[in-house]
């Protein structure tokens, strides 16, 4: 069985000829002299690298669809028709009580100075992509006033084009970096925070001193990596002029913008575009605690670490110096994830899904927990998209995992809200949305929710920031409904015994119990009275 055919997909915009496909390797099973294409390969005799990379850049985010073996399908939520946990003190768990509208979503993450949250759910890191920064106001605003956390990714400032540096080489003005931060804390209420992702080139520009100084932030995030990739960070560049200017801020621009045979290529057309690529990190305990210290001693109250799809190695290493650098959050990114951009083969071929991924992470917090440390609170990453989802990844992780990181799923909300709000502008609204109404009171069920409570304000509320408040209020009511389901009326209440396994193989790799052998000897005793 195989479990992706490669070769061509809609993701590099390449397809096959034939309707007859050799599974291993994605060709034709009869290769034509003469065929006009077009598959990856046929493409990438003359596009060479730009084949590596779904497209078009600043308009799409992709998500490889290679079919693991085992996935969080594999798990079912265990229902029951008695109980009631995690209900306000003094409340008697009976039909009235036990409403599952009742049920309390919140959740919090920190080692001291606690982050709460409305939902358990926030945006993956939003970086240097044009995506994230054409959308950036939505977004923002959106994660602000849905009571969640927001991620502002890396190189924010090294691709910034106001960029201005210290004679040291350091960040001393950063109109874009400005820009994200306040527009989230302009509708910040005290739910989820903004946090900013640092990587090599970040860390050397002075990010951190930067947004402490200028924002006085409380919190900074260290990135090892991602589950769509491992090589650090890419976007594209259209210019030449951009491209060196990249590479003279200590970038890897490729091709080599300095090159004359490059400039020529460029000039006549045969290049239309660089790739801007961030440095590999490497990981030294002792050089990791000394960055902890350092960061805190700049004033950061939190300090939280992304980490990707690598070996059960540097998974260890992420929970075991976490622990003893006391960090806030650890977010564990799992194969294979969604991107701006990001190598399409090592998508699709690169790292450890995120089931299982996640099942090696609650097993070593066990290991450590046994041993005396304590973990730190972890968010599990990588495809996630829906409520059940997040359900099952927040029990098969219990009580280490207090929330999920969205990427894709998140910022298709706030997508589908500007084009609406564009869509209105030009009178052109498709019949998906217009079967609902042909203005925003009549199309988003939460609009009047929200002019009730921020009034003249709703002027400076765009539309995709509905979107996303309006997509976060189904998570919310949904998530409800499967909580108070396994009767869990409170996120930390949620635990393993709240799965089954459909499968053996996902019961081995995750330890959740077969279907067939969950409760069975309590079962048995009624049975036997």
């Amino acid at each position: 069985m195989n479990l992706r055919r490669p070769n061509a997909n809609e993701a590099t915009g390449t397809f096959n000829r034939s309707r007859d496909v050799v599974p291993m390797s994605g060709l034709c099973t009869r290769c034509l002299d003469g065929c006009e294409g077009g598959c990856e390969i046929f493409l990438a005799s003359f596009r060479g690298r730009e084949v590596l990379y779904p497209g078009p850049f600043g308009e799409v985010t992709a998500g490889a669809n290679k079919n693991y073996p085992v996935d969080y399908s594999h798990l079912n939520i265990q229902g029951y028709a008695v109980g009631a946990k995690g209900l306000p003190e003094g409340v008697e768990a009976n039909p009235d009580t036990a409403i599952f509208s009742n049920v309390d979503t919140t959740t919090e993450y920190g080692w001291e100075k606690k982050v709460k949250m409305k939902v358990p759910i926030f945006t993956g890191a939003l970086g240097s992509t044009e995506i994230a920064r054409k959308n950036w106001e939505h977004f923002a605003i959106g994660a602000a006033i849905s009571g969640i956390t927001l991620v502002c990714g890396e190189n924010v400032c090294g691709v910034d084009p106001e960029l201005e540096l210290t004679s040291d080489g350091k960040v001393k003005k950063s109109p874009e970096m400005d820009r994200r931060i306040t527009t989230y804390k302009r509708f910040y209420e005290g739910w989820g925070e903004i946090l900013v992702q640092m990587n090599v080139e970040d860390t050397r520009l002075g990010v951190a001193e930067y947004v402490i100084e200028k924002h006085g932030l409380d919190t900074i995030e260290l990135k090892w990596g991602q589950g769509a990739k491992c090589i650090g960070g890419e976007i594209k560049l259209k210019s030449l002029e951009r491209a060196l200017e990249l590479k003279k801020r200590g970038y890897v621009v490729l091709p080599d913008p300095t090159l004359k045979e490059v400039q020529e290529a460029f000039k006549k057309g045969a290049l239309r575009e660089f790739e801007r690529h961030s440095r590999l990190g490497f990981v030294e305990k002792e050089s990791f605690l000394k960055e902890i210290e350092r960061l805190r001693s700049l004033g950061f109250k939190r300090i939280t670490l992304k980490t990707g799809a690598y070996s059960a190695v540097e998974l260890a290493m992420a929970l075991r110096f976490g622990a003893e650098a006391k960090l806030d959050l650890i977010t564990i990114d799992g194969a294979p994830g969604g991107t701006g951009m990001s190598p399409w083969p090592m998508m699709n071929e690169w790292g450890i899904p995120t089931f299982y991924l996640e099942a090696l992470a609650y097993q070593f917090a066990e290991k450590l927990t046994k041993r005396g440390f304590r973990v730190p609170d972890l968010a599990i990453a990588g495809g996630f998209s829906t409520e059940d989802g997040v359900f099952k990844a927040i029990a098969m992780g219990a009580p280490y995992v207090k929330a999920v990181c969205m990427g894709r799923a998140l910022m298709i909300p706030g997508m589908v809200g500007k084009n609406i709000e564009k869509w209105l502008k030009e009178g052109n609204l498709p019949k998906t949305v217009s079967k609902y109404g042909t203005t925003p009171e009549e199309i988003f069920i939460t609009y009047e929710e929200l002019k009730e409570k921020y009034g003249d304000e709703m002027k400076n509320i765009p539309l995709g920031a509905v979107g996303i408040y309006t997509f976060v209020q189904k998570f919310k009511t949904g998530l409800q409904q499967l909580m108070a389901g396994s009767r869990n009326f409170r996120i930390s209440t949620i635990s393993r015994k709240d799965l089954i396994a459909l499968t053996e193989d996902a019961a081995k790799i995750s330890g959740i119990p077969y279907v067939m052998d969950a409760y069975r000897e309590e079962a048995e005793r009624i049975l036997e009275e």
